[in-house]
């Protein structure tokens, strides 16, 4: 028979919440205490959590064996630091944080008092809500684990539905840096060409760009580079121009972010021998120029301050 397992989160989070949900759902876990401080994370776990008793960080960690600990990665050095310097941290408990950057370095004050420590990473964008509870089905978990802890793991993995796929210590940031770049990259690029759509009078962005990139999307996940089509690897030159001429007329914020991917695209293509050296010096020459000719004022006015 498993020995049933209690568990504890410190941020209850989009993804804390969600993931607490999932392993309550499971006759070998059970959710006996989380902690939330802002409001919303207070109303998140009151709807994916009721019943569940909000405590301080503190009392969480000393009411569980597993220590689910989901808070933003900037914080989870000093929150591991805080909890094992108040004693809140025990020998055989399990901590576990779901950062994807950090390994187990940064649980060191955990394991120096005795504790198991685990790193759990879902590959995974939340939404913080019930909706995610289905998608955990299948979603891989970068985990990081000694030996010894490896089996617990994949315990919690299975609880919660994924698939384990087992990161070295020093692969955590190169790790979690693809994901970042595929996910929270193609969501700027994607809200570029909705609002590129919308300057050119759509009525319906969103409706008219997702067949077009669920079939790009499936291609390039099934197939990689030759799944690329378009003007870059047809080596269509003067479409890329007129391209540039009309985004710095009517979405200039949209151009650094074009002339990037046009390069890295361009490098793919001219690589693989799709697009013939001559026509690829064009393109560059093209793009090169289109750089050259923003102004001052394009190249500093953003959001935050910095040189765009």
């Amino acid at each position: 028979m498993t020995h049933l397992l209690r568990v504890g989160v410190v941020g209850a989070g989009r993804v804390g919440a969600v993931l607490a949900a999932r392993l309550r759902a499971h006759d070998d876990f059970e959710v006996v205490a989380v902690a939330a401080a802002s409001e919303v994370s207070l109303a998140r776990a009151a709807d994916l959590l009721p019943g569940v008793p909000v405590e301080k960080p503190s009392a969480v960690a000393r009411a569980c064996d597993v220590l689910l600990l989901t808070v933003p990665d900037d914080m989870l050095a000093n929150v591991v630091r805080v909890l094992a310097d108040s004693g809140a941290l025990r020998e055989g408990q399990y901590v576990v944080h779901t950062s994807g950057r950090h390994g187990l370095a940064v649980l060191d004050p955990a394991a120096d008092v005795g504790a198991r420590v685990l790193a759990l990473h879902p590959a995974m964008t939340f939404t913080g809500t019930a909706l995610d509870l289905d998608r955990l089905s299948g979603c891989v978990f970068g985990a990081t684990a000694g030996r010894s802890e490896r089996r617990t793991a994949e315990r919690l993995v299975d609880a919660l539905g994924g698939r384990v796929m087992w990161v070295p210590e020093e692969m955590r940031t190169l790790y979690h840096a693809g994901l970042a770049h595929g996910a929270n990259h193609l969501v700027t690029l994607v809200t570029e060409a909705m609002e590129i759509l919308r300057a050119a009078g759509a009525d319906d962005p969103a409706g008219t760009l997702r067949p077009l990139l669920t079939a790009a999307l499936d291609n390039a996940l099934q197939h990689g580079d030759a799944a690329l089509t378009g003007p870059i690897v047809r080596g269509d030159v003067g479409t890329v121009e007129a391209h540039l001429r009309d985004l710095t007329a009517n979405a200039a914020h949209t151009v650094p972010s074009y002339v990037a991917m046009a390069r890295a695209t361009l490098d793919r293509a001219a690589a693989d021998g799709r697009l013939l050296p001559l026509r690829a010096v064009k393109m560059v020459r093209v793009l090169d120029e289109a750089v050259a000719e923003r102004t001052p004022e394009d190249r500093t006015e953003t959001p935050w301050g910095g040189p765009a």
